[in-house]
Formats: structure tokens, sequence, C-alpha cells
């Protein structure tokens, strides 16, 4: 078994269709009933993780309500995540336009090396076009609608 092998069957604790998100690996996982099914390296925010407040550059942790992917100037394709939920709300946390997306449209051509040297600003960043795509494609066709980011 491979790392990405191994790595991807511990991102997959649930039943039903997911995205998990392994921060410490880097790694976005499609969950298909509790396998994965596709793996995507990912870059993340410049901040690190544990996103608590708007400009912070730092992707949340949590499971969230993901939105209907849709088109983006800046990067392709965006699929939003509901951060921060009424619970973290509710606790202070702040912040909004968070989500999956594809690479910089001026980083388009590092291809797979937008996730050595690419950051973002509190999302989690695929390293191509293809990549974001088919992610799009996955949860609008399996009508995924939670995100769990760790």
């Amino acid at each position: 078994m491979t790392v990405w092998a191994a790595l991807a069957l511990l991102a997959c604790p649930h039943a039903g269709n997911w995205v998990v998100v392994d921060t410490h690996a880097r790694v976005l996982v499609l969950c298909e009933e509790g396998s994965p099914t596709r793996t995507f390296g990912v870059h993340l925010g410049r901040g690190g993780v544990g996103k608590r407040q708007a400009g912070d550059e730092k992707v949340p942790l949590g499971t969230y309500e993901l939105g209907v992917p849709r088109r983006s100037e800046r990067f392709g394709t965006f699929i939003p995540i509901a951060y921060p939920t009424a619970e973290q709300r509710k606790a202070g946390y702040k912040g909004d336009d968070v989500g999956v997306h594809g690479p910089h449209r001026w980083l388009r051509w590092l291809g797979r090396m937008n996730n050595v040297f690419a950051s973002t600003a509190g999302c989690i960043g695929v390293a191509t076009d293809d990549d974001i795509d088919a992610i799009a494609t996955w949860v609008t066709t399996n009508h995924v609608q939670r995100i769990e980011i760790r």
C-alpha cells in the first residue's frame, strides 16, 4: 500500500459522500461511502490552520457545509465553504469567502508546483484547473454537501 493510499484510508471515517482535507498531509480526499475514490495534493493558507478571525490567512478546522461550485475570475472554479458555523460564530469566530479553489489565474503555469510554492489567504487550493474541475464535478454529481477539514 502506498503512503497516499494509507492516508486516504485514514481520511474517510464517515459513511456517505464527503470531501475530507488532511491539513497535516496536505491532501484532499473524495470519500464515497467511507472509501477514498481520489486524492489531490493541496496548498493552504499562509497563516496555517485554525482560522478564528477574518484576515488571519488561516484555514478553518471543522466540519462545514459545501456550497455549489461556481466560476471564478481569480481561481477558475471556487467551491464555497460555509465558515464559520453557527456555533463558531457564537464563540466569536469571524470570516467569510472561504472555499476550495483552483490555482490563481496568474500562477496556472506552475501546474503541480503550485502546491509547493503557492499559498492561499485562508482557502484550500489545488494545483491545476483539471484538479478543481474534477473535484467540482464529483461534488455536483454526487450531491456532496459536507467537508471535513482537520
